[in-house]
């Protein structure tokens, strides 16, 4: 199957901008979303309560940093998107939580200009299962080490899948899959699926641990899994 472009997804998120500004519901199709959201968001104030320096990259509208800023003041902030309508409301939302600098780019964070060692704290969550090849991750991972400050993390969230091919099909097709249709109905569950396929390609948790090590991390750490979504930090 031909993946989305570039556009594609850019599109689709323009039209998407309501959902998207509401904490309660905004990822109703993940796993534990909320309580991802609170988990790394606490995280981080725990590890720098007095935090200078936010990147999100894929911001959406911006709750991440929403919820971040509930717990730590005066950052400076710059949020990356594809998505024009996504980043004004992202800006709007985040200029009323912090005194420091909002700054906001549009584009794909793996080709903008973005400052070198700038970053005590990256967050990227739900934005990196649209990588595709090898290359693309290795890439992009190491763009983001070289972002980040000495001492400073990534934080990630998002849909990932098994090495072993009959766990993939348990836990991605039978729990998750009940677990869509359980939302809704059966047509809902088989439309998930297909924009994932569409849209999506996830490498599974120890890919993407082994290659943050790889590209210069020194810790990686697991925050939380649940099926096929997971939670997970580096730090350089």
């Amino acid at each position: 199957m031909m993946k989305s472009t570039i556009k594609e997804i850019e599109e689709r998120f323009d039209q998407d901008v309501e959902r998207f500004s509401n904490l309660e519901t905004g990822q109703q199709t993940t796993l534990d979303a909320l309580f991802n959201m609170e988990l790394i968001t606490s995280a981080i104030a725990r590890r720098y309560p007095a935090l200078q320096s936010l990147l999100d990259i894929g911001c959406g509208a911006g709750n991440y940093p929403v919820k971040l800023l509930q717990k730590v003041k005066d950052v400076d902030v710059t949020l990356v998107d594809l998505s024009r309508p996504m980043l004004d409301r992202a800006r709007m939302r985040v200029e009323a939580l912090t005194s420091g600098q909002v700054h906001t780019v549009k584009g794909d964070f793996r080709t903008a200009s973005l400052e070198h060692e700038g970053y005590e704290v990256i967050v990227a969550t739900a934005v990196l299962h649209h990588l595709r090849d090898d290359q693309d991750w290795e890439s992009s991972f190491q763009k983001l080490y070289s972002l980040l400050k000495v001492g400073g993390s990534l934080w990630i969230f998002d849909l990932v899948y098994q090495q072993e091919a009959q766990l993939q099909e348990l836990i991605y097709k039978d729990y998750y899959g009940n677990y869509l249709r359980g939302l809704k109905d059966e047509a809902y569950r088989d439309h998930v699926f297909a924009y994932i396929d569409k849209e999506d390609t996830p490498r599974d948790l120890m890919y993407q641990l082994d290659l943050l090590k790889r590209v210069g991390f020194q810790q990686v750490d697991i925050l939380h899994k649940n099926l096929c979504f997971a939670s997970f930090v580096a730090i350089k």
